[in-house]
Order: structure tokens, then C-alpha cells, then sequence
């Protein structure tokens, strides 16, 4: 049903600068369940190609066969409906195949960061209530340290080249183990505080479960299809629960509006799109859903800080749709092999996670001929929020409009709207957005609205089109890559670091990553050193959150009630 009205037009203005053929909203009822969109996927296009990594294809059909052997193993342990299944892999074969086994086995994904330390790893295991978890081999010693403290009772071991091919995959898992010793030592333990607890090989257990049967799901519209773990005000992450009509509907939401620029291509099964963002991250996993729903193809980069190896796979064969964050569009750019590929069946150029900077746009239109399209979302809301249409052939410095079935306003600290052109938090409200937070009932009270729009924290201006402009951030996050880094977390972190005394985190500029953290440490030892507190951090903290810069001070200005002013730290622009 579509609900432009005359009333609906006053009060969603954007609607009039939608382009055409853009619904004015979506129908998530059209599938009982999320697993019920890629079953159907699944069975139409068993014949196609769904992926392509390091020159290996693999088919919908054995996308099918393969998940239904390692969804019907996890029925199998004997995991209720709805139990938490941890997923901690990279952007390798492995990661399809598991989501949608974890998904038509009736259970709920738990997204994990493979590059996180114990510490993340543990939070995130226990938090969520995960009993199992599919692991590449590369990070299970870290699995190691943290699994006697989680409720983890069955654990699949992956290795990298379990779904290349025998003799191709068994060289690679060789080469990746012994050649780059890539492969930690690990030895995870047979029995834990919460009884016995298998361990396997993933080819083992699609082994055994090709010989079971996979029972219906019984998953539907209100069942949570993923804990999306998200930075917390509180120092520690909080899983965003993601209910399965809300990732239909997101999923919904990007295939009406990426229509005009991809329709180019006719049969949109002939898409390839790139998938170089990390799949576990909201922003590439919705994307990979909608290539399930068109029965497209992606060309799977587990390891895109490689930028000439990233060019060489895009030499590789035509490519229409790339989705990045700022810093791997210029990443690209400086690339000299970047500017001499083929770019003619570009389609759309996809920016989100972290602000887009007008001379990136200019440049990448320059060497592609294809726009940097901008978009805003969440993790909170499947990554979809508002996004510039994608016919525009120029940057417009704006997050664009609000989605199909999206309203956006703009609202005071007590909630009220305000006026066209007023500055305010930007609020989302539609059926993308999330349930609440898993298990943080306090943090829900004041996470929305009473009208029901959810506060994101950012600051922004709306124009009388529906356009906004992102002004400001409210709350003190660091935006770092597209990845969400809260100062609390690193305080509490650095804190425990023996010499602090205290410490305060804030974001600071930074042309390659958007922002950088910053770092000021109060010493309770004299003898304590930069490179001390660093390899603290290394130990503690995944990549993006680590400092970029530490900076010790005798004292941290603070509130007359000792509270630290992290505002009064940062530099006067």
C-alpha cells in the first residue's frame, strides 16, 4: 500500500523529490520471516552464482545445500528456539553459509568483530547468551582465553579454505597457517563450567549434518534474527535487537531506492556488487541480504587494507554496485592501478558509515564518472535511514532523504519537533527500526520518543525538501572509519592500565579515518610511557579504538562536581 496522501505530503515533504519510480513505502508482510525472503532466493536461483572469493565461485544451490547441512548440525546440539549463535569470520564464503544456516536453523546471529581482544570477545559472548559460535581458526586463540567464562557449549572451527575447492582450499588453509602463520596456537577445552562442549571442523560439521534433516523454522515477523552489537554510553557494546520484519524491511527499503540506478542493468541477477566492508558490520551485512533478494552475485574481499590486491580482484571481471566508507574510496584513489581499470559498468557508488568528504566525491566522480552517493544509518535501524537519490550526478553535502516508510524528525530534549531549518537530534522512526537494546531496560527508556521515533544522537538541519544536514554529534562518540568508538569504554579500559590515574578519550580530525582518538593520561607513576599505555591498549582494545594519540597532562579539567569536561579538551576550531 502506498501511503502518499495529501496530509502524508505535508508532513513528509521528501516524498515530493522522491525519484521515479520510488515507492513511498515497503510491504515487509510479504514474507512470513526473513528466512522465508532467502529460502525463496535460495530455490529460484539455484543455478547462479552467489559469491566469488579469491576466484572460487559458489552457487545458491550449494548456498542452500551447505546451510542446510550446518543449520540442521546446530538443531542437532539440541539449541531451543532462538538461541544465540556467535558468527566471528571474515568476509569469506563461510560467513554466508553460516548466517543463513544460523537463520533457517530458527536461531538468532550474533555478529562478532573477528579482530576483537578477550576482553571484547568475552563481553559480547556473555552479554548475548551465545551457546555456539562458528570461528575462523585464525582467532580462536583468543576464543581460548575467554570460552571457561561464556555460556558456549559448541564451537565450529573454520579454516580458510574450507569452501575454495579440495586441492585450491587445502593449499590455501596450508599457506595461511604455516606460510603467512597466520594461525595462533590454540587448544580450546572439551568440558566447561557449563558442562561438556563439542568442538568440530566446519567441513565436519557439514558432514554430519548433510545427513540430518532440517526442520522448519518457526521464525516469524517478531522473532529476533540479530543481536547487532553497537558502542555503549555505559563503557561497554549493547546488542541492537533486530527483529526479522525489521531487516525484511530494510532490506525492502534499499531495493526500492537503489531501483533507478541499478534498473540500468536489466536484469538486476547480473549484479555484481562488491563486498570489501567487513560483512559482520551493519552497513555491508544488509547489503549482502539484498543481493540474496535479487539473486545477484558478490565478489567477497576478506581483506580489503590490501588495496592492490582489493584492485586486482576488481580487474578481475565487471562490477556495478561499491559500497564503502570515506576512507576506502580515498584509499582507492591513491591507488595508480585504481585509475586504470574499467569503469563503465559502474552503477552506484555507494558512501555511508562515516561523513563523505566533498573532495573525495569530486575526485572519485572525476576518475570513475560515477557519483558518490551518501547515506546515513545505524545499526539500530539495519543501516538504513536516509540516503541522496541515486540518479544525483553531483555531491549535495547532505545525508539525503528519509527512505521509503522512514520518518525523520528533528527534536528537542524534551521531544517536540521543531521547524524546518531549526537545529535539533535527528529522530528515525519505521519498520527497519530496532526492537530496543538487548536486556538494557534503562537504556531503552530513554532510547526513544514517546511518539515512538528513536533518538540517534546526532545534530541536524532539515530543509524544506526533507534534506538533512548532520551538524553536530550529541553524544561524545568517536566516529572512527565508520566505526562507532565510545570514550567511556576507553576510559574504563585505560583506566585499568597500571601508572593511570585517570584518563579522558575524545575524537580529533583526521583526513584518512574521519576521526582519530586522542588519548589524556593523568600518571599515578612518574616512570609510566606512551608506549606503555599503547601496548596496553593493543592488548585490550581492537584496532580502531586504539589511540592514534596519548598525550600526558598533570591534571583533566572537570565540573565543579569532578565530573571530567571532555568538551573542554578538545581543539577550538
Amino acid at each position: 500500500m502506498d501511503l502518499a496522501t495529501p496530509e502524508t505530503n505535508t508532513l513528509r515533504p521528501w516524498l515530493a523529490h522522491y525519484p521515479e519510480g520510488v515507492p513511498h513505502n515497503v510491504d515487509p508482510s510479504q514474507f512470513r520471516s526473513l528466512t522465508a525472503l532467502i529460502e525463496e532466493s535460495l530455490k529460484r536461483h539455484a543455478d547462479r552464482p552467489v559469491s566469488v572469493c579469491m576466484e572460487r565461485w559458489m552457487t545458491y544451490g550449494e548456498l542452500d545445500e551447505y546451510s542446510a547441512a550446518l543449520g540442521a548440525w546446530l538443531q542437532a546440539r539440541g539449541l531451543p528456539a532462538g538461541a544465540r549463535v556467535a558468527v566471528m569470520l571474515p568476509n569469506i564464503p563461510q560467513f554466508l553459509v553460516t548466517m543463513t544456516a544460523i537463520l533457517r536453523a530458527g536461531y538468532t546471529v550474533v555478529n562478532v568483530n573477528p579482530l576483537y581482544t578477550a576482553r571484547e570477545l568475552e563481553h559480547q559472548l556473555k552479554d548475548s547468551g551465545a551457546e555456539a559460535i562458528v570461528i575462523l581458526e585464525n582467532f580462536a586463540a583468543t576464543l581460548e582465553e575467554v570460552i571457561d567464562h561464556t555460556q558456549v557449549r559448541h564451537v565450529v572451527v573454520a579454516s580458510m579454505g574450507d569452501l575454495l575447492g579440495f586441492w585450491y582450499g587445502r593449499w590455501i588453509s596450508f599457506a595461511v597457517r604455516h606460510l603467512a602463520k597466520m594461525v595462533p596456537p590454540f587448544r580450546l577445552p572439551m568440558s566447561g563450567a557449563v558442562g561438556p562442549r563439542t568442538i568440530v571442523g566446519f567441513r565436519q560439521a557439514l558432514s554430519e549434518g548433510s545427513s540430518l534433516p532440517l526442520r522448519p523454522c518457526a521464525s516469524d515477523h517478531d522473532s529476533i534474527a540479530f543481536l547487532q552489537y553497537t558502542g555503549g554510553t555505559t563503557g561497554l557494546s549493547k546488542g541492537a535487537v533486530l527483529t526479522h520484519r525489521n531487516v525484511i524491511a530494510g532490506t525492502l527499503q534499499a531495493e526500492a531506492w537503489f531501483r533507478p540506478a541499478l534498473g540500468k542493468i536489466g536484469d538486476v541477477r547480473n549484479i555484481n556488487g562488491i563486498a570489501a566492508l567487513p560483512l559482520y558490520h551493519i552497513f555491508a551485512l544488509t547489503l549482502s541480504l539484498l543481493a540474496i533478494r535479487w539473486g545477484a552475485h558478490m565478489t567477497l574481499v576478506p581483506n580489503p587494507r590490501d588495496i592492490p590486491g582489493f584492485v586486482e580482484t576488481l580487474k578481475k571481471r565487471p562490477f556495478h554496485l561499491l559500497p564503502a566508507v570515506n576512507t576506502l574510496f580515498n584509499a582507492l584513489l591513491q591507488n595508480p592501478q585504481f585509475r586504470q581499470l574499467d569503469f563503465s559498468s559502474l552503477l552506484m557508488s555507494q558512501a555511508g558509515g562515516m561523513a563523505a568528504s566533498e573532495g573525495t566525491a569530486r575526485q572519485w566522480l572525476s576518475v570513475t564518472g560515477c557519483a558518490m552517493i551518501e547515506g546515513w544509518g545505524m545499526s539500530e535501524t539495519c543501516a538504513i535511514g536516509t540516503n541522496n537519490p541515486v540518479v544525483n550526478r553531483e555531491f549535495s553535502g547532505t545525508i539525503g532523504l528519509p527512505l521509503p516508510g522512514i520518518d525523520v524528525a528533528i527534536k528537542d530534549d524534551e521531544g517536540n519537533s521543531l521547524p524546518v531549518g531549526a537545529s535539533g537530534e535527528i529522530c528515525i522512526r519505521g519498520p527497519n527500526v530496532m526492537r530496543g537494546y538487548y536486556r538494557q531496560e534503562a537504556e531503552n527508556e530513554g532510547a526513544f520518543t514517546r511518539d515512538g521515533f528513536l533518538r540517534t544522537g546526532d545534530v541536524g538541519i532539515m530543509d524544506e525538501r526533507g534534506y538533512t544536514r548532520i551538524v553536530d554529534r550529541k553524544k561524545d562518540m568517536i566516529l572512527v572509519s565508520g566505526f562507532n568508538v565510545f570514550p567511556s569504554e576507553l576510559e574504563n579500559v585505560i583506566s585499568l592500565c597500571p601508572g593511570v590515574l585517570e584518563c579522558a578519550a575524545i575524537g580529533v580530525a583526521d583526513t584518512k579515518q574521519g576521526e582519530a582518538v586522542k588519548v589524556f593520561v593523568v600518571r599515578s607513576d612518574p616512570t609510566l610511557r606512551e608506549e606503555d599505555v599503547a601496548r596496553f591498549c593493543h592488548d585490550n582494545l581492537t584496532g580502531y579504538k586504539r589511540p592514534k594519540y596519548i598525550e600526558f597532562r598533570d591534571e583533566l579539567p572537570k565540573s565543579n562536581v569532578g565530573k571530567i569536561l571532555r568538551r573542554a579538551l578538545r581543539p577550538v576550531n
